[in-house]
């Protein structure tokens, strides 16, 4: 294991941030969980699932302390004084900031004729413009640490598109592109840009939003129908890649798929 570094990770609570929080503290690191979190149930939301609540990040950082120094702070990814704040907080917690992982993100679905223009906004507010408010404001934390990576969270959805779900597919798009210009323009800076594109992982997206109205046997049943390796992804496979694509010293501005095999371009 290389030397101990302070990373933050947005979308942190719950799902894949939470499971990219436990990799990076089994691997002997500090982490800051920043997530939305703005009412104490999570309750409020105009989306079809919920987002993540005040109590829901307060259990996750007593859920992992056990593993390391973990700590939790507000954050809307999409509010540029939020995004300062998040990264301000992780340096006076911690001393310094090492990596940025841009997980928070927001899924909906709808044909052409039926998705709103408020939704699609929201959809890039939230998975690409954070991305960029994020990376802007943590950049300064990033050039003062002699071993500094982000890691963007995109999808398989940004390598293949998939009908009714234009809107996140583009996004995902995007952060894919996103990443590979910032891992030329920060490279002089010595920071490694990467992504992270996970495939199927049972999260309160597939759960609560695309496949609702199934049961949870029948998303198994159908991940192994059409997944090549047989399961579905777990948030630890994503912890693990994302831990990989934070510490390898030679790696920058790739798109790596973790997806049992379903997507391989």
């Amino acid at each position: 294991m290389g030397k101990a570094r302070t990373v933050l990770v947005t979308g942190g609570a719950r799902g894949i941030g939470r499971g990219i929080a436990q990799s990076f503290l089994e691997a002997g690191h500090a982490v800051m969980i920043a997530d939305l979190a703005l009412t104490p149930d999570g309750g409020g939301s105009d989306w079809t699932y919920e987002l993540a609540s005040h109590s829901e990040m307060a259990r996750t950082v007593e859920e992992l302390a056990p593993l390391g120094d973990i700590r939790g702070t507000p954050l809307d990814v999409t509010d540029a004084a939020s995004c300062d704040a998040a990264v301000a907080a992780t340096v006076e917690a911690f001393g310094g900031l090492d990596v940025l992982v841009n997980n928070a993100g927001v899924v909906d679905s709808g044909t052409l004729e039926t998705f709103s223009e408020e939704r699609w906004d929201k959809i890039f507010d939230v998975n690409v413009k954070g991305v960029f408010l994020m990376t802007r404001a943590a950049a300064d934390s990033l050039r003062a640490s002699d071993d500094a990576a982000i890691v963007n969270t995109a999808s398989i959805a940004g390598k293949r598109g998939a009908p009714s779900m234009a809107a996140y597919c583009g996004s995902k798009w995007a952060v894919v592109g996103i990443t590979q210009s910032f891992a030329l323009e920060l490279a002089g800076d010595g920071i490694r840009v990467n992504a992270l594109c996970p495939g199927m992982v049972g999260t309160a997206m597939w759960s609560d939003h695309l496949m609702a109205n199934q049961s949870n046997e029948s998303f198994e049943q159908r991940m192994q129908d059409i997944i090549p390796l047989g399961r579905p992804q777990t948030v630890e496979d994503m912890g693990q890649a994302a831990v990989f694509l934070a510490t390898a010293p030679n790696v920058s501005g790739i798109a790596l798929n973790v997806a049992g095999g379903f997507e391989m371009r």
